[in-house]
């Protein structure tokens, strides 16, 4: 893992350089904090955490992550730089490793750029600020097994629509599984929905962000990372 922090920066500057990155932290930023304004009670005094604010991280991430994927493999695809790169001392777990937790730092500064609403519901009401960090790392955690699963897409295809499209398909599939089984809840076994519904993204982020850290529920989405970057090596080694 000796490449792993030179992959890694490396990711973040072709981030940070393209255009495209800044359009898309924009438009997360814009949409969550007008929809969050316009849907919840953030700016009353009674208000003591971001709950309503957060629980828009799912739809929303269903564009940004398939967004920041796009840029993972796919130019270096068109590029050749592949090919460079399996001649150089980089294993391809070194590469997954590094492009993935590159995405994910890019996803913490756009959750951190939210962070003025904060200050906000601190100066106007006597905001649970425990309850409010809890939830951002429940939507941290949202955006790692989210982005795992476009790494995972960026292994198969090398064009950029084709894994916009996959990724979206994949991550709006998972997080509306609660809502078809809402609708099957007197039609199906209780077991059935109890065991599909857990292995739903939006049930677990739900859990943690009402407060509640539940090891199980971390682990869910540590277990949906690890076992994605996993598939992400075996494609990637195949295909070398």
């Amino acid at each position: 893992m000796n490449m792993l922090p030179s992959i890694i920066k490396r990711q973040l500057a072709r981030y940070l350089c393209a255009p495209a990155t800044y359009l898309n932290i924009a438009i997360f930023l814009t949409l969550s904090t007008t929809l969050g304004l316009h849907n919840s009670q953030l700016l009353e005094q009674s208000s003591s955490d971001l709950q309503d604010f957060f629980q828009l991280h799912p739809w929303l991430y269903l564009l940004l992550i398939p967004a920041l994927s796009t840029q993972l493999w796919a130019d270096e695809n068109e590029t050749g730089l592949r090919d460079l790169l399996i001649t150089l001392p980089v294993t391809s777990t070194e590469l997954v490793i590094g492009k993935f937790f590159a995405a994910w730092v890019i996803t913490a500064m756009a959750l951190a750029l939210t962070f003025p609403i904060v200050v906000v519901v601190n100066t106007l009401g006597s905001a649970d600020n425990s309850v409010i960090a809890t939830q951002y790392l429940a939507s941290w955690l949202l955006a790692g097994s989210y982005l795992s699963v476009g790494c995972f897409i960026c292994a198969l295809s090398r064009y950029h629509l084709v894994i916009f499209i996959l990724t979206l398909s994949i991550l709006l599939v998972s997080s509306g599984l609660s809502s078809v089984l809402d609708a099957l809840e007197h039609q199906a076994p209780i077991w059935v929905i109890d065991n599909v519904s857990s292995l739903s993204p939006l049930s677990r982020f739900t859990q943690i962000d009402h407060g509640v850290i539940v090891l199980r529920d971390c682990l869910y989405f540590i277990s949906t990372i690890v076992a994605s970057l996993a598939a992400t090596t075996v494609i990637l080694n195949y295909k070398n």
